[in-house]
């Protein structure tokens, strides 16, 4: 079970840190990724990262604000999140899945096999 936290309202312009653990299984062994779903769109993969081969995927929408890592030694994945906008409300999902040659694929796809329970990002002022 992938559990999440760091949501919350932030004014445009600010900054969230999400994260992600398990204590079901090491995430350093496994593709993981943040997710998005906001009312009336589909669901949309932020950013990803592959334990294959270390790439990383970002949805241009996301590019340049949000970073994804991971501290192994916690077995946490984060997605620091900067520069937010009104756009970007959303539940947010981590996920994970078996290493796979092509994060990208997986990311845009949305179609991972482990998630969370997702957390609440609101931009407002």
């Amino acid at each position: 079970q992938l559990v999440e936290s760091g949501g919350g309202l932030v004014q445009p312009g600010g900054s969230l840190r999400l994260s992600c653990t398990t204590s079901g299984f090491r995430l350093a062994t496994y593709a993981v990724g943040w997710l998005r779903h906001a009312p009336g769109k589909e669901r949309e993969g932020v950013s990803c990262h592959s334990s294959h081969d270390g790439s990383t995927y970002y949805a241009d929408s996301v590019k340049g604000r949000f970073t994804i890592y991971r501290y192994n030694a916690k077995n946490t994945v984060y997605l620091q999140m900067s520069s937010l906008k009104p756009e970007d409300p959303a539940v947010y999902y981590c996920a994970a899945d078996v290493p796979l040659p092509s994060v990208q694929s997986i990311c845009v796809r949305a179609d991972f096999g482990s998630w969370g329970q997702g957390t609440q990002v609101t931009v407002s002022s």
